[in-house]
């Protein structure tokens, strides 16, 4: 890990509206802070008929933080990814730190899905999800949302809108609508977990 990034740092820059990402190539982090940001409103998730499906047959065992680091890995593991080996042990130092989540699917013991991100406050930084069967990711997803809305938290980030973070339904606001929430949300008093 660089001597010039820490876990301090990186709180810092998520409570200003910044996230990393490294170089695919070179491994170099870098901060954005998109604008549109995407968000999904808490009150406007959207849960296809199949999920509801998938939901019901209650295939999944869902479990909150007790593979973090797993998930980032798995969540690293494609031809091209954004998630370095510094970023997985600046985000398990987060996770030892209680800042820093994950949300699990397993199916007879394995880890097969789920996905992570940053709690500050009300507000829940989403960074990347994983599928190894089928809606894996998704129950997890649904599972965060449950999470964060019975935790009284106001904002979940989704950092980019693509096709899959609209099938969830993040909508796209404009940057300084995004930190204007996103100072009222980190002067909440919200525990992601106990």
């Amino acid at each position: 890990m660089s001597d010039r990034l820490s876990a301090e740092f990186l709180l810092v820059a998520y409570q200003r509206g910044y996230f990393p990402m490294a170089d695919p190539e070179t491994g170099e982090l870098f901060f954005l802070s998109p604008d549109p940001r995407a968000i999904i409103p808490l009150d406007a998730v959207h849960i296809s008929r199949s999920l509801r499906q998938t939901l019901r047959k209650q295939l999944y065992e869902i479990r909150i933080n007790t593979a973090f680091e797993a998930v980032m890995r798995e969540c690293a593991n494609r031809p091209n990814t954004w998630i370095s080996p510094e970023m997985i042990a600046l985000y398990t130092e987060l996770h030892h730190m209680g800042y820093a989540h994950s949300v699990e699917s397993w199916y007879q013991g394995q880890l097969v899905g789920g996905l992570y991100g940053v709690a500050l406050g009300g507000a829940f930084f989403g960074e990347s999800m994983f599928s190894r069967m089928p809606d894996a990711s998704k129950v997890a997803f649904v599972a965060l949302i449950e999470r964060l809305r019975e935790r009284g938290f106001v904002l979940l980030d989704a950092q980019y809108s693509n096709p899959h973070t609209q099938r969830l339904g993040a909508i796209e606001i404009p940057r300084s609508e995004f930190l204007a929430r996103l100072r009222a949300a980190v002067r909440l008093h919200c525990r992601f977990a106990d």
